[in-house]
């Protein structure tokens, strides 16, 4: 007697189950997407590695990601962009464009041209010495383009960037951090961001995702800066807001005026908030202080070095340092980035936005 399963044949249903399940790897094979990623710190993969700058992610920063190595993270292992990269079905990590290996064919499934310490405006990050700003990083990603078109053609360059690549950019924090951002200046800060993203549109990008500026408020750097607040800097993290809820705007406006675009809002500033608040329930036994320290009742005022103390369970911190969030964390942002809701990504998150199609005649 054949048996059933769900009214179907048992060997026509594994039959059936054996093609969706090809059929399905089959199409997410074809929508792993090509990303190219502009920044600072949060996102950089090693291009401060290749250039004179104080803002190098030193041991033991990466520690959880390779053995004597320089990753370039700050972080103890993987970078939000590192995850998400792996959720969208890569096997290996977009390569940061400075290093040797971003050459040929490589280019092709997308380029990291984060630098640690730049900003939106071009003199952010002085201090540092050496970072490559947003306006250098978009004349990084034209040469790149320019080698696209040589590899396979203006025709199919222009496809590539315009149905098959994620833009993903990461930055302001620096421009924050660093004071050259207050409320009377923000909508330099908003106009010179605007005019860079329009860059990017016409350079063929369609498909962007930004991110806010995070609850730096809560750091451990500003917790130790400001000893006497008992907890998170409620101004300073008013004025991000401030900034924020004018960058929400400015995306709303530019997916309405140009055509076929999508700007995606990734609000990680309340992706921050939810885990401070809720700390406990992640899992997390400590939200305030830095894992990696070595200075302040919170461990900010120094960055991770060599003569930097690590906590004994990295897992159990949400801050890997004075600034940046460990790899655990990483992966709840992350997550939130790639399936989450509205109350975290507007108007969709990643992966609807990597099966979205806004088809025109132009393009």
């Amino acid at each position: 007697m054949v048996e059933h399963v769900f009214g179907i044949p048992r060997v026509m249903f594994r039959i059936s189950a054996s093609l969706i399940f090809f059929l399905f790897n089959s199409m997410s094979a074809e929508k792993i997407p090509t990303i190219f990623i502009f920044g600072d710190s949060i996102v950089d993969v090693g291009n401060n590695n290749y250039i004179n700058t104080l803002a190098k992610a030193m041991f033991p920063n990466g520690i959880d990601f390779c053995k004597n190595c320089l990753s370039g993270r700050f972080t103890n292992g993987r970078t939000v962009i590192d995850i998400l990269e792996q959720r969208l079905g890569a096997k290996d990590f977009r390569p940061p464009y400075l290093a040797p290996n971003t050459a040929g064919d490589a280019v092709l499934r997308g380029v990291n041209y984060a630098s640690s310490g730049s900003g939106i405006l071009n003199d952010t990050g002085l201090i540092w010495g050496g970072r490559i700003s947003l306006d250098e990083q978009i004349s990084n990603f034209e040469e790149t383009k320019a080698r696209i078109v040589s590899i396979i053609g203006r025709r199919e360059t222009k496809r590539l960037l315009k149905h098959q690549s994620l833009f993903i950019v990461v930055t302001g924090s620096n421009d924050f951090f660093l004071g050259k951002e207050t409320i009377s200046n923000g909508s330099l800060l908003s106009s010179k961001f605007e005019s860079q993203l329009r860059k990017l549109y016409y350079l063929e990008a369609r498909k962007i995702i930004v991110t806010n500026i995070p609850r730096f408020g809560c750091t451990p750097f500003e917790r130790d800066k400001n000893p006497n607040a008992k907890g998170c800097i409620a101004s300073f993290n008013e004025d991000i807001s401030s900034y924020n809820k004018r960058l929400k705007r400015l995306l709303t406006d530019l997916t309405a005026n140009l055509t076929a675009s999508t700007f995606v809002y990734a609000d990680i500033h309340a992706m921050l908030k939810d885990i401070l608040q809720n700390y406990r329930s992640y899992g997390f036994e400590n939200a305030d202080d830095a894992c990696c320290h070595k200075v302040g009742v919170h461990g900010g005022l120094l960055p991770c070095f060599s003569l930097s103390k690590i906590c004994s369970n990295r897992t159990k911190y949400v801050f890997w340092d004075a600034f940046h969030l460990t790899e655990i964390s990483n992966v709840i942002v992350a997550s939130h980035m790639m399936d989450g809701g509205l109350k975290f990504m507007s108007p969709m998150n990643i992966r609807q936005l990597v099966y979205s199609s806004t088809v025109h005649p132009d393009d």
